[in-house]
């Protein structure tokens, strides 16, 4: 079961905010045993939240889904996700009486009395509008929820705010509540090395030959021009089953000795 994450908004795509929940969500999982799959991007287009949405509910991956459930112009993956899964955007009981709770909130914050039927707390209910069939995702920081769909093939999508202060407890509730059984049940493990002064092209035979011959592993290949400190170089490495990695690196360093390569161990 993979795990994907998309981000939605314009600003991202724009440049004018720096996204912040890929490395956050790669941290969470790192520090729980898994690994993200996959990422995306789209900006504020409800074509392409939609086209995308159905492609990825499609699978049965684990999708976390940041931005665009608000109740302003520009926030449409509510609506997207509802027409992706072809069903209606339905007001959430729950939900409901989240936003109510939040309203009351702020009225007593301000001293006054929560009035429920004015226009603006009316508006603010669709923020409960969730697709059919839905259930909600708890926000420790408003109380206004997010929300999670589950598609025929085991799959399920996780919908949370742009906003890192609540998006990012609402995807440790989602992990911690429904996949503790998936934590550390994937063993990884990474090695890896500096190479000196070598060309791509005279490693890829050695590369090829490692993954052939340990299919439980990856073999990596990261150049880079060098800067001040070091010298143009290759993070050459093995990473996968640590039943498996031990072995590949050890024949890794082989081959590289047999080439005569300078290297040194990169530390993790």
């Amino acid at each position: 079961m993979a795990i994907g994450l998309i981000i939605i908004g314009d600003e991202i795509l724009s440049g004018k905010r720096a996204d912040k929940h890929f490395p956050k969500v790669v941290e969470f999982l790192a520090a729980r045993g898994l690994q993200l799959s996959w990422a995306e991007y789209v900006g504020d287009d409800r074509a392409r939240i939609t086209a995308t949405l159905q492609r990825s509910l499609a699978s049965d991956d684990i999708v976390f889904s940041c931005g665009g459930i608000g109740a302003t112009p520009d926030d449409h993956t509510r609506q997207c996700a509802a027409a992706a899964l072809g069903v209606p955007l339905v007001l959430h009981p729950e939900a409901k009486l989240k936003i109510e709770e939040r309203i009351a909130d702020v009225a007593r914050e301000a001293g006054k009395q929560p009035e429920y039927d004015v226009p603006e707390n009316r508006h603010r209910l669709k923020m409960g509008e969730f697709p059919q069939g839905a259930e909600i995702i708890p926000n420790p920081y408003n109380k206004i929820p997010g929300f999670s769909v589950r598609n025929n093939n085991g799959g399920a999508h996780y919908f949370v705010p742009g906003f890192p202060v609540m998006a990012w407890p609402m995807i440790e509730w989602v992990l911690d509540t429904h996949y503790a059984h998936l934590f550390g049940k994937n063993a990884w493990a990474e090695k890896s090395v500096l190479v000196f002064e070598q060309a791509e092209s005279t490693l890829t035979p050695m590369m090829e030959r490692l993954e052939s011959a340990f299919p439980s592993v990856k073999v990596f290949s990261l150049p880079s021009v060098g800067d001040a400190t070091t010298r143009r170089h290759i993070e050459l490495g093995v990473k996968g089953d640590p039943a498996q990695v031990d072995d590949a690196f050890r024949e890794m360093l082989a081959a590289l000795d047999a080439l005569r390569a300078e290297y040194q161990m990169h530390v993790q």
